[in-house]
């Protein structure tokens, strides 16, 4: 690297420095008489710019290495200076050199630690959010800005969970308490239950974070909890008549008409209804507990809707054909795919063409429609809306609301005469749900009812 100049006003005051103690000495001589006042002011002026020249070059060097220790300050590397002296500077440079190195390795291995560190808390599976002292977010894992979004670091906790109880825990951790838990629920996308555990770590980290916040998904174990109070309550009232009736004829064949064969195929037929009942209402029932298990993960395949439409109006056209019924099926051109899982978007379009077959009216017309919504607020996907619509008698506007829950029918009697098992609409609630997308039921006694699910349009493939 070129020599940097030396400043005049060090050169200046080195040179007089050294001057200073050889003047003083001179003016003793002079005192002394052992020296003349003018050979001794003649040799005080030639000494100055004789010391200049001499300190010159070592202040030189020294400069050098200043200028050589303030670049390796700005960027890991620097040229090495010419000295003038192998002496001193050069030593120090050589000092500096290896403290360097040995601090370029050091940071190297503290970054690969670092990184190392961050990769295992991206794979865990439970949002993590790392916390200072004033409980701003420092980072989240990839679970953490999946279910926060990325523009949370930097911001204050209630950015991202607005739950006094849990800030109020984060507040009492970082002032110094002990480590806290505290069960929260968020409303969306899609309702999950959460225990936040709040954590103080031994000592600050490098970026400023004091203290950890987890998140244990508690979703999955409620939703069990739920399931099984709601199994005990719904599915023994609803077994409870079929096998009533079971019971009663079983008793009936074993006794009275034990040798009566007109009434035991009448009866045998009655007892194949109920078994056929109560073995849908149990398929039903796993079916709903497998989707509301994994409801809160969005499906990322991509689905051809049409291909999908077109295999369940196929499956149900010889039905309604028994019934007279026509089902007309309306497709746009170049219909996009949807993202969703083929299988669940399968059943969601039989319960509710099988609905509209089974309650549509006989001779009537059935019409499957889909349609492009134009994205929101200038989106790039949009949506797709696929109805279902029947010519039955309709639905009264108060039941419109509680259509969707379990085992809720507007005439009881009448579902349960036609097969239905009251859960349908709830299975088409929780899939529609999973595929983060909206059912909008319309209805009007006497002109039939209009069943449509909006579905997100898969983005361009890449």
């Amino acid at each position: 690297m070129s020599r940097p100049p030396v400043p005049f006003r060090m050169l200046f005051s080195v040179a007089a420095a050294v001057w200073a103690p050889m003047a003083f000495a001179l003016g003793i001589l002079t005192a002394l008489d052992l020296l003349s006042g003018g050979v001794a002011v003649l040799v005080a002026l030639v000494l100055a710019p004789v010391l200049a020249f001499l300190v010159r070059p070592y202040l030189a060097d020294l400069v050098a290495l200043r200028a050589y220790v303030e670049e390796l300050g700005i960027r890991d590397t620097a040229a090495t200076p010419r000295f003038t002296f192998r002496t001193v500077p050069a030593e120090v440079h050589a000092m500096i050199d290896r403290l360097h190195r040995a601090w370029l390795k050091r940071r190297g291995d503290l970054e690969q630690g670092m990184a190392a560190s961050a990769t295992v808390l991206d794979r865990l599976p439970d949002p993590l959010l790392l916390l200072d002292k004033d409980r701003k977010i420092v980072r989240g894992n990839i679970a953490a800005r999946e279910l926060f979004g990325a523009s949370v670091p930097g911001r204050d906790l209630s950015a991202a969970l607005r739950n006094p109880d849990v800030l109020a825990a984060a507040d009492r951790v970082l002032g110094g308490g002990e480590e806290a838990a505290v069960e929260v629920t968020l409303p969306v996308p899609v309702e999950r239950t959460f225990l936040a555990g709040i954590i103080a770590l031994p000592t600050p980290t490098a970026d400023g974070t004091v203290a950890i916040l987890r998140l244990q998904d508690l979703t999955e174990i409620k939703r069990t909890e739920q399931m099984r109070a709601d199994f005990v309550a719904n599915v023994s009232h609803e077994l409870k008549t079929p096998l009533t009736t079971l019971l009663g004829y079983i008793e009936t064949l074993r006794g009275p008409a034990r040798d009566d064969r007109e009434a035991s195929a009448r009866f045998l037929g009655i007892m194949n209804q109920q078994a056929t009942r109560m073995n849908s209402l149990v398929e039903d029932l796993l079916s709903l507990s497998r989707i509301e298990l994994h409801e809160h993960k969005a499906p990322t395949g991509r689905v051809d809707l049409a291909h999908v439409l077109d295999t369940v109006v196929d499956l149900f056209q010889m039905r309604a054909g028994a019934r007279g019924q026509k089902i007309e099926l309306s497709l746009p051109p170049d219909m996009p795919e949807t993202l969703g899982d083929p299988v669940e978007l399968s059943q969601v379009f039989e319960n509710l063409i099988g609905n509209a077959v089974r309650y549509g009216g006989p001779n009537s017309t059935i019409r499957v429609a889909a349609r492009a919504v134009p994205a929101a607020n200038g989106g790039a996907t949009g949506a797709i809306a696929v109805s279902v619509a029947d010519e039955g008698e309709g639905i009264p506007k108060e039941h419109l609301p509680r259509l969707t829950e379990r085992f809720y029918r507007v005439d009881a009697a009448r579902s349960r005469e036609l097969g239905g098992t009251g859960l349908g609409l709830a299975i088409v609630k929780h899939i529609v749900n999973r595929h983060r997308g909206d059912l909008k039921i319309e209805s009007e006694p006497g002109r039939g009812s209009t069943f449509t699910v909006i579905l997100p349009v898969a983005g361009a493939k890449t």
